[in-house]
């Protein structure tokens, strides 16, 4: 049994990911310490009590964690492995963690020095999951075992062996949607949105949330990035931004550009579904702009950036979050919320806000 988790984070935020997972597991009332080794692209949590690492990964949803890509519980640090086999300590370690899984994933931290290790995780995959087969660890691939085995790499001669649950984790290799630039994007920032959908949105839902024939506004919108990812679902964008669009949105007839500073914008019509914005500026301005949105029934979502300040990073974006969910119950406006450091962002953080009705029986 295992009184420790690691969780992946953006390389230069582990203090900010030890004190989420810190802050959050106190508020659960199970209590540890975070070791954190500065750009190393991870956190290792370890609970005072062996029983409430479980107790931890069940109560605490993965989704609410702000600045961690994936969560794990793990095992002991395996050192010096010989050359000749690095698969049998590797099998005998989870064979003490689990009896049967769904899944295999070899990983490195998201840092310029461990994805030098890729290629050989790459290469050991095949032979350990062939082993792992062999000794019923891992099943096939039609079993429904929510089980997901992670052997996470630090060097090429030391790994953590560890699992998470398929419901509580990142689908994602290394906890990074895999995106292609598109080529005819106006600009990289595209990518935010797009995996902003990804994280944000289930699949099963894209059909319904992401329809063809929605209005949709972004502000801050030049030079069309995020405005891109919607013309691309067909939606009808008004683009806020006193810059310049690019030409091939405009181009297409569903984009309408407005002149203006976003924070002076005001909608002339009520029938917006998306709100998009990515401006540049501080987060707790950014956040009342959009909370005014929400309370005045603008939109029904919205996906926005808040920039980090360079200190107390989570402290000061705890209190931005917490102050635009208060005003919102204040107003008995109901939404559900959830925040990412995405992949695709840098000093920032994302947000997806949805207002729910409620029904009338």
């Amino acid at each position: 049994m295992s009184n420790k988790i690691a969780l992946y984070c953006r390389s230069g935020f582990e203090k900010e990911c030890a004190e989420e997972i810190t802050d959050k597991a106190r508020k659960k009332e199970i209590f540890g310490f975070a070791q954190v080794k500065k750009n190393s692209g991870y956190v290792i949590f370890e609970c005072y009590k062996m029983k409430d690492v479980n107790k931890l990964i069940h109560q605490l949803s993965f989704r609410e964690l702000i600045f961690s890509r994936q969560i794990i519980i793990i095992g002991e640090l395996l050192k010096d492995f010989s050359e000749k086999d690095r698969i049998t300590p590797i099998i005998d370690s989870l064979s003490n963690q689990i009896k049967e899984a769904g899944d295999l994933r070899v990983e490195v931290a998201d840092t310029n020095e461990s994805k030098k290790l890729l290629r050989f995780c790459r290469k050991l995959t095949v032979p350990l999951r062939h082993a792992l087969k062999e000794k019923k660890i891992l099943l096939t691939k039609e079993c429904l075992q929510p089980i997901v085995i992670h052997v996470f790499f630090i060097t090429i001669s030391t790994c953590y062996t560890g699992y998470s649950y398929s419901i509580n984790n990142s689908p994602f290799y290394m906890g990074i949607p895999r995106l292609k630039f598109p080529s005819d994007a106006p600009s990289r920032s595209t990518l935010k949105l797009e995996e902003a959908f990804h994280i944000f949105i289930p699949y099963n839902e894209w059909e319904q949330r992401l329809q063809s024939g929605m209005n949709a506004v972004d502000l801050g919108a030049c030079p069309g990035g995020w405005t891109y990812q919607l013309v691309k679902r067909n939606m009808i964008v008004h683009a806020v931004d006193n810059g310049e669009i690019a030409k091939s949105l405009i181009d297409t007839g569903q984009v309408r550009h407005h002149r203006i500073d976003a924070f002076k914008f005001q909608p002339k019509f009520n029938n917006i579904t998306w709100l998009m914005c990515d401006v540049v500026e501080k987060p707790a301005k950014v956040a009342a702009l959009i909370t005014k949105w929400l309370l005045n029934g603008w939109c029904q979502s919205a996906i926005f950036n808040l920039k980090l300040p360079m200190k107390k990073r989570y402290e000061n974006l705890s209190h931005i979050l917490y102050k635009m969910q208060n005003q919102l119950k204040q107003k008995k406006v109901n939404v559900h919320m959830q925040t990412k450091q995405l992949y695709h962002d840098r000093e920032e953080v994302t947000v997806y806000v949805q207002r729910i009705y409620n029904r009338v029986l």
